[in-house]
């Protein structure tokens, strides 16, 4: 069949290529059979193809950048940057364009980090870019090293305008600095692998993971309870949620509080904190919490100081972290509720 195939393409290339050798005609005729089926066309760029030998070069299939979990990925963090970077008057609309150089990295990382990187302000050449880049990239790997990021990206694929190396840079510092955000879980794109071998561009189609569940990015690996409830049975979710309304209510009734929704209620950590004076037997002083928090820190100290009373009263320390139940993170409110339930459930 490959003979057939080929003297086939010979036949349509005479006068078309005459520097064309039948052994040239031959190995596009075997690529063209090895290589793998692309599910749709793939509209490669003039520039993309400008490789060198060996040189390889990828991109997301256009029809990846569609999908409604990718676009939400793109959002939230555009929207999470735009947020750190409002005072300084900086507003990023398109991540490979804004962030290549390392003008907006910088100051990203500067204000998540509070304090002020050694490298120029304004860059101007590629060879200067690269190197103010190159410095600002070990800067933040020095931040992820201890929790054991894979670093997916280099100088060159962020100064290259490679929008997975950058989405994978930008979930790892949103994810290591706790943002208040919640990405979607799960995100998987297309790439498009394209290298030069022999001369001649081959294409492969590889699958990329963007994002796994905020408890595998966050580094929480042990499973408990809650993780087999919600993954095999979620239909006993809701009698779950009924007992510990009811518990929470028992008590946050004396104040004449009322909780019908978990996850919303006891994200800004008033009602933890006032459940745990309730459940303990003592008046909790105002000036240790903010009683109408405003903005994700103050609901944080709210829900930290609220451990603290929990170990005091001779609980562990909460697995859940305070970010996570202010991001509404429902599984992370259970657990912490829950632990109270065991402990308090016959405290009048």
């Amino acid at each position: 069949m490959s003979g057939f195939l080929c003297g086939k393409r010979k036949k349509e290339v005479i006068g078309a290529s005459e520097n064309k050798t039948v052994s040239d005609l031959q190995e596009e005729g075997k690529n063209a059979i090895n290589a793998p089926m692309s599910p749709t066309p793939i509209d490669i760029h003039p520039e993309d193809t400008m490789l060198e030998e060996n040189e390889e070069r990828t991109m997301i299939d256009p029809n990846s950048k569609e999908d409604s979990k990718f676009k939400e990925l793109v959002k939230v963090l555009i929207d999470w940057i735009n947020e750190v970077l409002v005072e300084e008057r900086i507003i990023v609309k398109n991540l490979e364009e804004d962030f290549y150089d390392g003008q907006v990295l910088q100051k990203l990382l500067e204000k998540l980090a509070n304090c002020k990187l050694s490298v120029a302000e304004v860059t101007q050449s590629e060879i200067a870019q690269k190197q103010k880049l190159q410095n600002i990239l070990d800067d933040i790997q020095e931040f992820l090293r201890p929790q054991g990021w894979a670093i997916r990206w280099n100088v060159d694929s962020i100064h290259g305008k490679n929008l997975v190396a950058i989405l994978h840079l930008l979930v790892a510092l949103a994810m290591h600095f706790r943002a208040p955000i919640r990405l979607p879980e799960h995100v998987c794109v297309q790439v498009v692998v394209v290298k030069k071998r022999e001369g001649i561009l081959q294409t492969a189609h590889v699958t990329e993971e963007l994002t796994t569940t905020m408890e595998l990015m966050m580094g929480k690996f042990e499973r408990d309870a809650f993780d087999t409830l919600f993954d095999h049975a979620p239909d006993k979710l809701s009698v779950v949620k009924k007992s510990l309304i009811t518990f929470v209510n028992k008590h946050l009734n004396k104040l004449n509080l009322e909780v019908t929704e978990l996850e919303s209620q006891f994200a800004d950590g008033v009602y933890l904190v006032l459940l745990m004076g309730l459940l303990e037997n003592y008046f909790v002083p105002l000036h240790n919490f903010y009683l109408t928090p405003e903005g994700f820190e103050q609901k944080v100290h709210n829900i930290s100081f609220s451990f603290e009373l929990m170990q005091d009263g001779g609980l562990k320390k909460p697995k859940a972290r305070p970010e996570d139940i202010v991001n509404l993170d429902l599984k992370s409110t259970l657990r912490v509720l829950y632990n109270l339930f065991t402990k308090y459930k016959n405290v009048e």
